[in-house]
C-alpha cells in the first residue's frame, strides 16, 4: 500500500464507500469507485474504504446516502455523493503543501480520451456482426486520437528539448498520475479485459504512445492493487457484452 501521512488531532476523518465484488470480500467494478480510490491513495491520506453489497446491504444504503449508489464519500461526517463533485472537493481540501496537487497543468489532457468508453460501448454490446467492423474502426480511432496525445510532447518537454519530435513522458499530463488519469485509466482497464474476452481485441503495439502509457500504469501500485478482479469486470457485461461468433 502507500504511505500514508501520520493521523494527527486535525487530520480529516474520511470514509469512502465503493461497490463490492459478487462475494463481497474485495472491490466490484466500477470506474467511479476507483476514480476516487486512486484519488485518495496517491494524497496520501489515512482514509477507511468500505466495500458496499448493494444486493445485502439496501438498509446501511438508506441510512447513510439515501438515494444513492457507491462511490460515495464521508467527510468528518459530512455525505458526499457525487463523483465530480467529490473530486473537485478533494482536490480543493486535500491541497499543497500538506497533500500533492493532482490537477492537470494542461487542459486539454482533461478532455482526450473522452469519447472512449462510449464507442467502446457501442461496440461490445453489438450483436450483429455485419456492423461489427465499422463500430470496431470507429473505436479505435479514439484509441488513436489518445495515442496521438501521448506521442506529442508537451510545452514543457518542449521546454526541456526544442528538437524532440515524440513524447517520453509516463501519464497524459506528464511524469505523475493526476485526476485526468484516475478518471480514464479504470475505464481503460475495464477495455481492455472486455475486449479481449469479447472480441478478441488488443491495443495495437503500433500505437506506441498508448501502450507506453498502458504499461507505466499497471507498474503502479496505486492503479494496480485498485483495480477489480478481471472476472469482476467480466460479470458485471456478461448481461449486456455480445459474443459474434458463439
Amino acid at each position: 500500500m502507500a504511505d500514508r501521512k501520520p493521523a494527527t488531532a486535525d487530520a480529516p476523518k474520511i470514509e469512502l464507500f465503493v461497490k463490492a465484488s459478487a462475494d463481497a470480500e474485495s472491490v466490484g467494478n466500477c470506474p467511479f469507485c476507483q476514480r476516487l480510490f486512486m484519488i485518495l491513495w496517491i494524497k496520501g491520506v489515512n482514509f477507511t474504504l468500505n466495500t458496499v453489497d448493494i444486493r445485502r446491504a439496501p438498509e446501511m444504503l438508506r441510512t447513510l446516502a439515501p438515494g444513492s449508489q457507491p462511490p460515495f464519500l464521508i467527510y468528518n461526517g459530512e455525505v458526499k455523493t457525487d463523483t465530480n463533485k467529490i473530486e473537485e472537493f478533494l482536490e480543493e481540501t486535500l491541497a499543497p503543501p500538506e497533500y500533492p496537487k493532482m490537477s492537470c497543468r494542461y487542459k486539454e489532457s482533461n478532455g482526450v480520451g473522452e469519447d472512449i468508453f462510449r464507442k467502446f460501448s457501442t461496440y461490445i454490446k453489438n450483436p450483429i456482426p455485419a456492423l461489427n467492423n465499422a463500430l470496431e474502426k470507429k473505436f479505435l480511432s479514439t484509441l488513436v486520437q489518445l495515442n496521438m496525445y501521448l506521442e506529442t510532447p508537451l510545452p514543457y518537454e518542449l521546454d526541456k528539448n526544442p528538437n524532440a519530435t515524440e513524447s517520453t513522458r509516463l501519464y497524459l499530463d506528464g511524469d505523475t498520475l493526476t485526476l485526468a488519469d484516475c478518471n480514464l485509466l479504470p475505464k481503460i482497464n475495464i477495455i481492455k479485459v472486455v475486449c479481449k474476452q469479447y472480441r478478441d481485441f488488443g491495443i495495437p503495439p503500433e500505437l506506441k504512445g498508448l501502450t507506453r502509457y498502458v504499461d507505466n500504469a499497471y507498474k503502479q501500485d496505486v492503479f494496480r492493487y485498485t483495480c477489480p478482479k478481471d472476472s469482476e469486470i467480466l460479470l458485471a457485461y456478461g448481461p449486456v457484452a455480445k459474443y459474434l461468433n458463439k
